[in-house]
């Protein structure tokens, strides 16, 4: 036994569960497993949970009265096409862009933001 805490993945909510699972698991070239109450999105670059949240309210961005409370990051390498692959999977591009010559902000079908950038992720070692 340790007490070693390693990260396992992200979990967010939406009104159904492998519906938003069937999303990123399109767009990840993942796969989506589960029902409407929960799911999980495994893919070759990491896991993503879903819960369930009957009464799930979209955040709005990027100000409002729902404020966000989380979002996902993807390091693609053009941001052209991968966007056309989002929006032909049900995301929708947020007009407000403040990044855009390097990162798209776009929301996916449950309404949670999420980024497509080409600046990968900064790795601490």
């Amino acid at each position: 036994m340790s007490d070693v805490i390693r990260l396992s993945g992200t979990t967010v909510s939406a009104p159904d569960a492998i519906a938003l699972a069937r999303f990123y698991a399109e767009i990840t070239a993942g796969e989506a497993l589960g029902d409407a109450g929960w799911a999980t999105v495994t893919g070759p670059y990491g896991e993503i949970g879903v819960q369930g949240v009957p009464d799930h309210q979209p955040p709005t961005w990027p100000g409002g009265e729902v404020p966000m409370q989380m979002h996902l990051d993807f390091f693609v390498d053009d941001l052209v096409a991968t966007g056309a692959r989002v929006l032909a999977a049900g995301a929708t591009r947020f007009e407000h862009q403040p990044n855009e010559d390097h990162c798209v902000v776009y929301a996916d079908p449950a309404g949670h933001p999420f980024c497509l950038s080409t600046w990968e992720t900064a790795k601490l070692g």
